[in-house]
């Protein structure tokens, strides 16, 4: 039953504000299922690589263990799961971990079981392996497969990072045919357009969506990693 709670002191004009609101939140709501529905009817993306990349051991704590090479064909835990990869600024001439990547990481870490029940989930950056182990012990990432391609063209084949090392943030989708062969379905990377800056993966993170619902709306505000 769609009903609205009037509460006391309401005015007629918050109430006829409100509802025109209300209505157009169903309009984007409406549309933001279009767009997904127009993206699920993608058609078969093209081939890529079968990318080597490095992989510390599963356990935060396990030091200085030998670290194992890993395709992106193995990614994969069965033929019929998609693969969701996101690129971690970190690496090359990204020296430190970016803020606005490790707040998009700590939320993956607490629903990383969840996204697991229908798709496979790891974050992939040009950092080495040892360097990868330490932030994540730093965070508390404990859910997520962590990747080193930095000594691979991983990253720069998919956009996220340039001919001189500079770092982007991006989230890939792949999928794995029969045969094994591996495919592009979907990228997506904050830069939309060029009056639109650092908007292309939002809808990921809850938090500018909580902060979105206030009267001062996100602002200026941005993640650091000193909390």
């Amino acid at each position: 039953m769609l009903r609205h709670t009037r509460l006391p002191g309401e005015s007629a004009e918050y109430l006829a504000a409100r509802e025109e609101l209300r209505l157009a939140e169903v309009d984007l709501m409406r549309h933001r299922e279009q767009v997904a529905a127009r993206r699920r009817a993608l058609p078969q993306g093209p081939p890529v690589d079968d990318y080597v990349f490095l992989e510390g051991p599963a356990d935060l704590g396990a030091g200085d263990d030998p670290v194992r090479e890993v395709a992106l064909s193995g990614l994969f835990t069965a033929p019929d799961r998609p693969l969701i990869v996101y690129h971690l600024m970190y690496g090359k001439l990204q020296t430190e971990p970016c803020p606005m990547c490790t707040l998009w990481i700590d939320g993956f870490n607490g629903v990383a079981h969840h996204i697991a029940r229908s798709a496979d989930f790891a974050v992939a950056a040009a950092a080495d392996p040892p360097a990868l182990r330490r932030h994540a012990r730093d965070r508390g990432w404990n859910r997520l497969r962590l990747l080193s391609c930095g000594d691979s063209t991983f990253k720069y084949d998919l956009g996220s990072e340039d001919e001189d090392g500079a770092q982007d943030s991006t989230i890939s989708v792949f999928t794995r045919d029969g045969d094994g062969t591996v495919r592009h379905f979907y990228s997506m990377h904050p830069r939309m357009a060029q009056d639109i800056g650092e908007r292309g993966i939002d809808l990921l993170n809850p938090v500018w969506h909580l902060l979105d619902l206030t009267p001062a709306g996100r602002g200026a505000w941005y993640a650091g990693l000193d909390y």
